[in-house]
């Protein structure tokens, strides 16, 4: 299956944490860092999700902010750290992709984020994404 969705980076997970209708799926991405996507308890059901399951966790670009260090006082918990490869910059959008590791992550962001945060490669920066905004696929 091919799909839209740039941000893709495969990871292994660590728990699955069950509520009535939402789970918060624990992930460790292949450079080893942790995040966490809320997604249905009936999702975690049919995807057979348990710890060790291998998947890929899927965020749209437009779902990925970015941060010049980390923040704290939020309740975005996915903060990974990277730099910038490369800015591609448009009339209002720009499409900033940042290396991390074990992967690379695409955000899009304003042309205004880009200038206000002094945005260039090799930038120091941190993508943020809501848990809610993280979807999980098995192989």
């Amino acid at each position: 299956m091919s799909l839209s969705i740039r941000n893709q980076i495969p990871g292994t997970v660590t728990s699955v944490t069950s509520g009535e209708a939402m789970a918060t799926v624990k992930v460790r991405l292949a450079g080893g860092q942790d995040i966490t996507a809320a997604i249905t308890v009936d999702s975690v059901k049919e995807l057979g999700l348990a710890a060790g399951s291998e998947v890929r966790t899927l965020v749209k670009s437009t779902e990925v902010a970015l941060a010049t260090g980390q923040v704290g006082g939020l309740s975005i918990r996915n903060q990974i750290p990277g730099t910038v490869a490369s800015v591609s910059t448009g009339p209002a959008m720009a499409s900033v992709k940042v290396d991390v590791e074990g992967g690379d992550l695409t955000a899009a962001i304003t042309k205004d984020a880009v200038s206000d945060l002094g945005l260039a490669v090799g930038t120091s920066v941190v993508a943020l994404i809501k848990s809610t905004e993280i979807s999980l696929a098995t192989a």
